[in-house]
């Protein structure tokens, strides 16, 4: 049974999430570790945003923001902290239980392996020169895409990473894009995805 985690300071949706998540086949739980994170923007103390961002030094555990924070400007920044998906209050039940179920998929059971890098898609790592680093689920994606086509213009990645009609435009791409770059950089595979001008990427 997969394991989430609710951080949401309102004791009656707290409640409901629980309610909702068992009778769905998840076990809710109070504290790490745990598969996924349903994670609350405005808490007491540290905002949710900060806590994310902590949690990326240490963990690559999937987190769902559910806010009632809706501006372009909140979900762009729920990303670049980390976030791996953005849902607004009030929730709908069949959406947050959709996304949850996407984001818990297991990947394919294989490897891909381009010029010397190689993407391990179950355990969501890319290795390069016998070093090793771990992606979030957003960039074990995006790197699939590129080795798969090796070309892959902005607008198949965003289909390919969102395709559930979540806002999303260029800036959250780009980011991502960011993220991805950084953790290749730290294994020396520096420079192994390009920007191709007008077009997308390509590795």
């Amino acid at each position: 049974m997969k394991r989430i985690l609710i951080i949401e300071d309102d004791d009656v949706i707290c409640a409901e999430l629980k309610t909702l998540l068992l009778t769905n086949g998840y076990q809710p739980v109070d504290r790490q570790p745990c598969d996924l994170i349903l994670m609350d923007v405005n808490l007491p103390g540290e905002n949710g945003f900060t806590r994310c961002r902590k949690l990326r030094q240490t963990s690559d555990t999937p987190v769902i923001f559910l806010t009632a924070r809706d501006t372009p400007e909140d979900e762009l920044l729920a990303f670049s902290v980390g976030g791996d998906d953005f849902i607004r209050k009030p929730y709908n039940s069949a959406v947050l239980l959709a996304r949850i179920g996407r984001m818990l998929k297991g990947t394919a059971n294989d490897m891909l392996a381009v010029r010397g890098l190689t993407l391990d898609l179950p355990g969501m790592k890319a290795a390069f020169n016998g070093n090793t680093v771990e992606l979030t689920k957003n960039e074990t994606r995006i790197l699939w895409c590129l080795m798969q086509k090796e070309l892959c213009t902005r607008d198949e990645l965003i289909e390919d990473l969102w395709t559930n009609g979540m806002y999303i435009d260029g800036n959250t791409l780009y980011v991502n894009i960011g993220r991805l770059r950084e953790k290749l950089s730290q294994i020396g595979a520096a420079d192994f995805v390009r920007t191709v001008r007008g077009v997308g990427y390509r590795l």
